[in-house]
């Protein structure tokens, strides 16, 4: 009898498990390692999301480039002899056909294109890749690494201001996020060793500070050092990882090494824990991302002269690519320009310009990401 497969989320609770008590976990890795940017298939330039994204960052590689076999061949690289592929999954959930008439001819629209047809899967289709990184192959060009400018801090900073989240400074070693009062509070700025290890420790908890009930809405009703309030804290632990590694800045662990123990009693217990884990993670890093600038060679919007309303532009791409979609998909994402308007809508006029043009740009993407056309969809699990 052939031998059962090991599930795709129990590999990755495993690995996760054995780093964590190695002290080599993602989010656990020294302050001075070099941030690693996140995993993205070379070929397509598409980002990795959900689940998938941690497993290929348990690799161990510093090259976020990633291939499957016939991708690499089909550009011209080598898979060295010996090299082992990492495991990733996607998930279809809408099944697309050609439309027809009751004569069963093909239905046409205006332009004369065929309409196709897309209905929902009453259960998701799962396939598995394997991938290669670029650092397992020969002939892919090196890297092209932009010099660090250091602007990570200020990026940050500017995410925090943007955000809105109150934030109090008191003097002590306490950093935490109060649901109640909905505030952040941090140590002062001169108690912290450099500005990158306050703006880490910061956006852990603004990491915390999106599942408020206004915003991502997880819940809060756990007790300091209970299990609920360790699950919390691994997605904040997660996706403070993900905004930092795109931003280039390093992570400082210490704080929150408590919770070792807390986080692989929880993963034995139940492997699937990880892979919900990572999709709040990915909440959070898209919640996050709408505050950040993107295009940091555009003029300074106090020098521009900026209206009420986004740009139509970005919005109008926007709804175009909105309406592509499949309804319950809409409402999804109309959901949550709604809850966008409501973030905003107190800041002051330029900071929710620039705010409402990033988020429609961000959304923009992220509706291309779950066109239904495409034959392969990454779950954000």
């Amino acid at each position: 009898m052939a031998e059962k497969k090991t599930a795709f989320h129990e590999q990755l609770a495993e690995k996760i498990i054995t780093q964590l008590q190695a002290g080599m976990a993602p989010w656990q890795r020294p302050w001075d390692t070099a941030p690693i940017g996140l995993p993205y298939n070379e070929s397509t330039g598409k980002s990795y999301r959900g689940s998938n994204v941690m497993n290929l960052m348990l690799a161990g590689y510093t090259d976020p480039r990633w291939l499957t076999f016939n991708q690499a061949k089909e550009r011209g690289y080598r898979i060295n002899k010996g090299e082992k592929g990492s495991l990733i999954q996607t998930f279809r959930f809408y099944e697309e056909k050609q439309l027809r008439d009751d004569k069963g001819k093909p239905v046409k629209d205006d332009k004369g294109h065929a309409v196709r047809e897309q209905t929902k899967l009453d259960k998701p289709i799962i396939r598995s890749f394997v991938v290669f990184n670029a650092e397992q192959m020969t002939g892919m060009p090196q890297l092209s690494r932009p010099e660090h400018q250091w602007n990570a801090v200020e990026q940050i900073d500017k995410l925090l201001t943007a955000s809105g989240a109150q934030i109090d400074h008191q003097s002590g070693n306490r950093a935490y996020y109060s649901p109640a009062q909905d505030r952040i509070v941090l140590p002062l700025k001169e108690q912290f060793a450099d500005a990158e290890r306050y703006y880490s420790t910061a956006l852990h908890e603004l990491g915390h500070w999106t599942g408020h009930e206004s915003r991502l809405n997880r819940p809060f009703i756990n007790a300091f050092g209970s299990e609920g309030y360790a699950r919390e804290e691994l997605r904040a632990e997660i996706g403070s990882l993900l905004v930092g590694q795109r931003l280039g800045i390093s992570h400082d662990p210490g704080q929150h090494m408590a919770y070792v123990g807390s986080w692989v009693e929880i993963l034995k217990e139940d492997p699937t824990e990880i892979v919900r884990a990572c999709q709040d993670a990915e909440k959070i890093q898209d919640y996050l991302s709408v505050y950040l600038d993107r295009a940091p060679d555009r003029a300074d919007p106090a020098k521009t002269q900026m209206s009420e309303t986004p740009e139509p532009s970005a919005q109008a791409v926007y709804q175009s690519q909105l309406q592509t979609l499949p309804i319950d998909q809409q409402e999804r994402f109309s959901t949550m320009e709604a809850m966008m308007q409501q973030v905003v809508k107190h800041l002051p006029a330029d900071a929710r310009q620039t705010a409402l043009v990033s988020f429609y740009q961000e959304q923009t993407l992220a509706v291309e990401q779950v066109l239904p056309q495409r034959q392969e969809v990454e779950v954000e699990r």
